[in-house]
């Protein structure tokens, strides 16, 4: 199978918080991380359906990674891992 990944995957381990206003909150967990997007992995709540768009802040101990939230679409799920592609700029 050939990889069609554009970006190199870094592999991570930071708090993600997703805001939808259908679902409310989410937090997971980037299981690795690259400029076209995320692996999350969600604890105790439903995945979004693969098409949502969700508002995305990663976290880390003592604060935001991003100051303002992003744009990042939900590209495959399975199980408790969703994929997350970030959006252009609207």
């Amino acid at each position: 199978m050939s990889e069609r990944r554009k970006y190199e995957r870094t592999a991570a381990a930071i708090r993600v918080q997703m805001q939808h206003p259908a679902f409310g909150t989410i937090i997971g967990f980037a299981k690795d991380i690259s400029d076209g997007g995320a692996q999350v992995t969600i604890e105790n709540s439903t995945c979004p359906p693969v098409g949502t768009v969700v508002q995305v802040q990663f976290k880390k101990l003592i604060g935001p990674i991003n100051a303002e939230p992003v744009s990042m679409r939900v590209m495959h799920s399975q199980n408790n891992v969703i994929g997350l592609m970030f959006c252009a700029n609207q």
